[in-house]
């Protein structure tokens, strides 16, 4: 059946274009339109996409198919990050959306994530209920058929961005700073979008990347080190300050200091939360696989640290039922108390530039390692197809070793996969991905040698299970 290859993920549903066929995306879209329906919501939907080739067209399909039940539906003029779509819901107090993206993934995947009226990332009943409807489109008579209209989603996520970051540091002004920015959009929907608010909070913005190539040159719009080094360079050789860049869709960010080079995404988070508690109080959420360096820093302002199963949806209903400052996660998701509750990469680059301009990231960061200790992370992944991961976790759970790279295990949390918690404070985590065939395998402890000891240990306990 067509409905067997749709599955919903960590957020929403990927596949490569072989799979991810127009009548799938339509049935995903009369899916979308019963559940709202039966939900009782009649306001309107937004629809929008991300940069790659096929995906203006799927936004078109699934706009003719909620139109076709009734719905009015907005679009932007042109692909813009994923943010932009979870704001405009809540501004305009919209029934709900839909994004057409495969984020970090390559160019021959696309993917389509459902945002409820909230904003937030959907959670597994809701993205359940709509696919239990998956079926053929089902129109309505033509005269109930809904509308399309092109609307601005930049100006007031912008607006919105400005009034939170001023509420939060005094001002969005940062022109004083006299700071050099780079940009890099990595060919994505960032583009003319977030070096827009760099721009219009008074930096000098160097646009790299900012021309729009659905092959992302060739390879994935993914943040990674390796995937940055002109960033890194115009950064670390003193031709910028500070160098900003996002995924695909612009929902996430990697920040590039002159010091570390590519920084990594727990020393981020555990500066963006140590400034933000300067002139604010709240706890902070981060996922399963984020630092405990964020739990020294929470300790040290007598917070209090939430963990979470990996993806955002649960870093959001977390903030929510916490009132939480701070959510976040190691792949560079973040958002703050304010804002909608999904992770935003414009948002987080104007922080970013805020926050050094008030003091270099290095400074902040040498700071809180100095005060709280050195903490490094790395993660690496073991092949696994999708229909073997739960079976392996299930092995895995029926083998927990007492000890792993000569450490004895203190404590096994389970919120998602294994995560093995060490006696000397270090700690080891396997789990499924939500979005690739493979088993990630997380470690983080207090140098670079113990962490490759540890991911090496893990690879040795997960390769003979798949």
């Amino acid at each position: 059946m067509e409905t067997e290859t749709i599955s919903f993920g960590t957020d929403g549903w990927r596949a490569t274009l072989e799979e991810f066929t127009t009548p799938r995306v339509r049935m995903v879209g009369q899916a979308v339109a019963t559940y709202l329906t039966d939900e009782g919501a009649d306001a309107p939907v937004v629809i929008g996409y991300d940069a790659r080739e096929s995906s203006r067209g799927f936004a078109e399909e699934l706009a003719r198919v909620l139109c076709a039940n009734g719905f009015d539906v907005l679009v932007p003029e042109r692909d813009r990050p994923t943010p932009l779509i979870a704001h405009a819901i809540v501004e305009r107090d919209l029934a709900g959306g839909l994004a057409i993206t495969a984020s970090h993934n390559p160019p021959e995947y696309n993917g389509v994530k459902f945002i409820p009226d909230d904003g937030a990332p959907a959670l597994p009943e809701v993205t359940d209920a709509i696919a239990d409807r998956l079926a053929e489109p089902d129109p309505l008579p033509e005269s109930e058929h809904g509308t399309v209209r092109e609307v601005d989603l930049a100006t007031p996520h912008a607006d919105a961005v400005f009034d939170l970051v001023e509420s939060v540091t005094g001002t969005a002004d940062l022109s004083d700073a006299d700071l050099a920015v780079a940009y890099d959009a990595m060919h994505g929907s960032g583009r003319g979008t977030t070096d827009a608010v760099l721009e219009r909070a008074g930096l000098s913005v160097e646009r790299l990347r900012c021309d729009r190539d659905p092959e992302f040159g060739g390879g994935a719009p993914e943040p990674a080190p390796e995937n940055l080094e002109e960033l890194i360079d115009r950064v670390t050789s003193g031709d910028a300050d500070l160098g900003v860049a996002n995924d695909g869709d612009a929902d996430r960010i990697a920040v590039v200091t002159p010091e570390r080079g590519y920084l990594d995404e727990n020393l981020f988070f555990a500066a963006l939360y140590d400034y933000l508690l300067e002139d604010a109080s709240g706890p902070a959420v981060r996922t399963v696989s984020t630092t405990y360096l964020i739990d020294r820093v929470a300790e040290a302002h007598g917070e209090t640290v939430r963990e979470v199963p990996v993806g955002f949806k649960w870093v959001a209903e977390a903030m929510a039922d916490g009132d939480a400052l701070v959510g976040g996660e190691e792949s560079g998701g973040f958002t703050i108390r304010g804002h909608v509750r999904e992770k935003d990469g414009v948002l987080l680059a104007l922080l970013a530039a805020a926050m050094h301009a008030d003091e270099p990231l290095d400074d902040r960061i040498d700071r809180i390692l100095e005060d709280h200790g050195t903490v490094v992370q790395d993660k690496t992944s073991v092949p696994c197809p999708d229909h073997e991961k739960a079976r392996v976790i299930d092995d895995l759970g029926e083998g927990i070793p007492d000890a792993v790279a000569g450490v004895d295990v203190e404590d096994v949390n389970t919120a998602d996969g294994f995560k093995l918690l060490l006696s000397d404070g270090s700690w080891l985590l396997v789990r499924p991905s939500g979005t690739e065939p493979v088993l990630r395998v997380y470690a983080e402890a207090t140098d670079e040698e113990r962490v490759g000891e540890l991911l090496e240990a893990g690879e040795e306990l997960v390769e003979p299970l798949v």
